[in-house]
């Protein structure tokens, strides 16, 4: 099962946890909008601080999930993953809001637009470091909220709501996409991590053991030619090979007999066709 409370984030439980209703998975974003600034009248960020208390206090009624610090990664989840918060106006009723979903994780990023924090000015959320994004979406994602913003990734402040899609659809919605609310938050949003491409598998230094099978004689291979040279630089090339190194013949069936007396086997266990030790020991370029 998925941690409840986030790794890594101030646990600030506020005890008042209430089931969910099922249903797809969700997450709804939210900013916290203290203030109302503009380009020309920008206002100093609210701190961190003012905000946690908030919603641990008398904000208990309207609280979150979690509360996020985009500027500096700091965290605070007020109640587990798998309790409703209450973050969403939810008309008696009517559509469940809170509750509508397996979890409806909710975030509070602490940001209003054109927020000042020493002498930088933000008109929008996406230009902040958004410090802490990877480590919250990953947290997220394991409770099973997809990749996936149904009715668009918040580009600005305008509302769009479709009750039919908030009952079905899983993923991620901004406040304007929820039913029955009326903010237009958060008007943009990270974009989702993207995974690291998994490393190339390396190619093997050495041609792997092709199968005792593989070494028929008459076989024209550019993995004889590699064998015949190491038979040489290892000093068993006695014997007359075949006319063209890339074929197996006669000479290549001797010498790397020697070469298996070599590696100490003797009798039966020496004799032709290669088994995996020898071939192995021989390290056989890959090619």
């Amino acid at each position: 099962m998925p941690d409840l409370w986030m790794p890594g984030a101030t646990r600030l439980d506020i005890g008042d946890h209430a089931p969910t209703d099922g249903g797809p998975a969700k997450a709804i974003a939210h900013i916290t909008w203290d203030r109302n600034a503009t380009a020309v009248k920008p206002a100093d960020l609210v701190p961190y601080e003012d905000l946690r208390s908030y919603f641990s206090g008398s904000g208990k009624g309207v609280a979150p999930h979690i509360l996020w610090d985009p500027f500096t990664g700091r965290i605070t989840q007020f109640v587990p993953a798998n309790s409703r918060s209450k973050s969403l106006a939810d008309a008696p009723g009517g559509t469940r809001t809170n509750r509508a979903g397996s979890v409806v994780i909710q975030i509070e990023a602490l940001f209003f637009p054109y927020c000042r924090v020493g002498t930088t000015v933000y008109p929008r959320l996406v230009d902040t470091p958004c410090k802490g994004w990877t480590e919250l979406h990953t947290w997220i994602a394991s409770w099973g909220v997809p990749d996936l913003w149904p009715m668009g990734r918040p580009e600005d402040f305008t509302a769009h709501r479709s009750e039919t899609t908030w009952e079905k659809v899983g993923g991620w919605y901004a406040h304007a996409h929820v039913p029955e609310n009326t903010h237009t938050d958060p008007g943009s949003w990270p974009a989702f991590p993207v995974a690291p491409k998994p490393a190339p598998k390396p190619v093997p230094k050495y041609e792997p053991f092709p199968g005792a099978g593989w070494f028929t004689v008459g076989r024209k291979s550019p993995i004889v030619a590699a064998m015949h040279d190491r038979l040489v630089a290892v000093g068993c090339n006695h014997y007359q090979s075949s006319r063209n190194k890339d074929v197996i013949g006669s000479g290549d069936i001797a010498s790397y007999e020697a070469w298996q007396r070599k590696c100490g086997y003797t009798g039966s266990a020496a004799k032709w066709p290669p088994g995996k030790t020898t071939w192995d020991l021989l390290k056989v370029p890959n090619v």
